[in-house]
C-alpha cells in the first residue's frame, strides 16, 4: 500500500464544464478564476476513459472498499444521461472486487425529465439538486443565459424526482442566504421532500468578504433553521451540517468540509484531464485550485503529494494560530479551507466565517446539554 498520505476517496468529474444557467452569485463562471474557458466544454471519450483507469488504480493501491463518483459540472446533464451513465459502470466494472462506488450527479434539476431519471435511476446514480429555497422568491439570482427564471423548470424536475424517484433523490444543496427567512426558507426546502439538506456558507475570504459578512447574520440563519430541525426531533430529514456539528461536540468521528479536522479526501478532473484540487478554492484567485497534474502523466498518488493538498491533510498543524489555541478547535477545524484565504498571506488564516461559525457551535452545543441535563439528573437521583 501506499504511504503518501490520507487517499482519495471523492472523485468529483466534470463531465461537462459548461452550465445552461447564469446564476449571478456563482463563484466559478462569475468569479476570478477564468480557467474554464480554455477547456473543453464537455469530457472527450479519452479524459473518461483514463479517469476510470485512474480511479481503480488509486482504489486497489489503497484497498478501499468504497469510493464516492460525483458527476459535476457546469451542468453534468449537458453530457447526456447515456455519458453519464455509461461512465459511471466503466468505473464500477474496473475498480477491484469489494469496491462499492457510490454515484452521485449534482444538478440543477432544470434538465430533469421522465426519461433521464430512469436513465439514472436504472444505472444506480444517485441525483443531487442545488436550490436556493423552495419557492419562486428565493431563487431570483438563479436564471438562464437569457436572464430568464430558471424555477419553473427546476421545480418540475425536483417534484417529478420526489414524487416517482425517491430511491434516487440524494438531497438538496442550499448556499444559505441571510437575507431570507430561515423558517420559510427550511420550511419550503421541506416542501420539495429531500432525504437530506446540505447547508453552505456562500464563498468568500477576508479579500474578497461574502455579502452580508460581520454582523454573525449567517451564524444567526443557522441557529434558527437548527432550532427547527432539532424540536422536530431530526426526523424530518437530515441536515448534514448540523449532524456533523453534533457528532464533533460529541467526539465522535464526522467528514465534512466545512467542519472538524479529519483530512480532506476529494479531487477533481477536469474535461481536459487535469487533475485539480476542489473548485471552491477557485472563488480564492485564479488558478487556486491548479496542481500542475492530469491523469494522462499522473496517478492520482502524485496529487497526495501536491502542498495544497497536504496542507488539507495535515490537520491541526496547518492552521493559524488563532485557530490552534480556540476552544472550538476540534469541532469547528478552522472552517471551510476556502474561506481562510487572505491576499498576500494564502490559507494560513481563521474562517472569514468565525465568528458565524463560533455563534453557531455553541449554540449547538448549548442545546445539546440542555437535553442531557435532564437525563443526567434522572440517572444521578436513581444512584444509591
Amino acid at each position: 500500500m501506499s504511504t503518501t498520505g490520507h487517499p482519495f476517496r471523492q472523485f468529483i468529474v466534470k463531465v461537462h464544464g459548461r452550465c445552461n444557467l447564469a446564476c449571478t452569485y456563482c463563484y466559478l463562471y462569475e468569479g476570478p478564476d477564468r480557467t474554464w474557458r480554455a477547456r473543453p466544454a464537455a469530457a472527450p471519450p479519452a479524459v473518461l476513459d483514463r479517469t476510470a483507469d485512474r480511479i481503480a488504480e488509486h482504489a486497489r493501491v489503497h484497498a478501499l472498499t468504497t469510493v464516492s463518483l460525483v458527476l459535476h459540472g457546469g451542468e453534468p446533464l449537458l453530457a447526456g444521461t447515456d455519458t453519464l451513465a455509461r461512465f459511471t459502470d466503466t468505473v464500477r466494472a474496473r475498480v477491484p472486487a469489494g469496491c462499492t462506488v457510490r454515484a452521485t450527479v449534482q444538478t440543477n434539476a432544470t434538465l430533469l425529465t421522465e426519461d433521464r431519471l430512469t436513465v439514472l435511476s436504472r444505472h444506480g446514480i444517485q441525483i443531487g439538486v442545488s436550490l436556493d429555497g423552495g419557492r419562486p422568491e428565493h431563487n431570483v439570482r438563479r436564471v438562464d443565459h437569457a436572464g430568464r427564471p430558471s424555477w419553473p423548470a427546476a421545480a418540475r424536475g425536483a417534484h417529478l424526482l420526489a414524487a416517482r424517484f425517491p430511491e434516487s433523490y440524494a438531497g438538496i444543496l442550499t448556499v444559505v442566504d441571510p437575507t431570507l427567512d430561515p423558517v420559510e426558507t427550511y420550511d419550503s426546502l421541506l416542501e420539495l421532500r429531500p432525504p437530506s439538506l446540505d447547508l453552505l456558507l456562500p464563498h468568500g475570504n477576508w479579500s474578497s468578504p461574502p455579502p452580508h459578512w460581520g454582523d454573525v447574520r449567517h451564524g444567526d440563519w443557522l441557529c434558527a433553521v437548527f432550532d427547527l430541525w432539532w424540536s422536530a426531533g431530526r426526523r424530518e430529514t437530515r441536515v448534514r451540517l448540523f449532524e456533523e456539528c453534533i457528532a464533533l461536540l460529541l467526539g465522535l468521528p464526522a467528514a465534512t468540509e466545512s467542519l472538524g479536522l479529519a483530512p480532506f479526501d476529494a479531487l477533481v478532473v477536469e474535461t481536459d484531464g487535469s487533475i485539480e484540487q476542489v473548485d471552491s478554492l477557485k472563488s480564492a484567485y485564479e488558478g487556486a485550485a491548479r496542481t500542475g497534474l492530469d491523469i494522462f502523466r499522473h496517478a492520482f498518488d502524485e496529487a497526495l503529494r501536491h502542498p495544497g493538498v497536504a496542507a488539507r491533510q495535515t490537520g491541526a498543524a496547518a492552521l493559524a494560530d488563532r485557530c490552534r489555541a480556540c476552544p472550538l478547535l476540534s469541532v469547528c477545524g478552522g472552517g471551510h479551507y476556502a474561506h481562510r484565504y487572505r491576499a498576500g498571506h494564502g490559507f494560513r488564516n481563521s474562517s472569514v466565517y468565525c465568528a458565524d461559525l463560533e455563534r453557531f457551535i455553541r449554540h449547538v452545543a448549548g442545546r445539546l446539554a440542555a437535553h442531557a441535563a435532564p437525563a443526567l439528573a434522572s440517572r444521578e437521583g436513581g444512584t444509591p
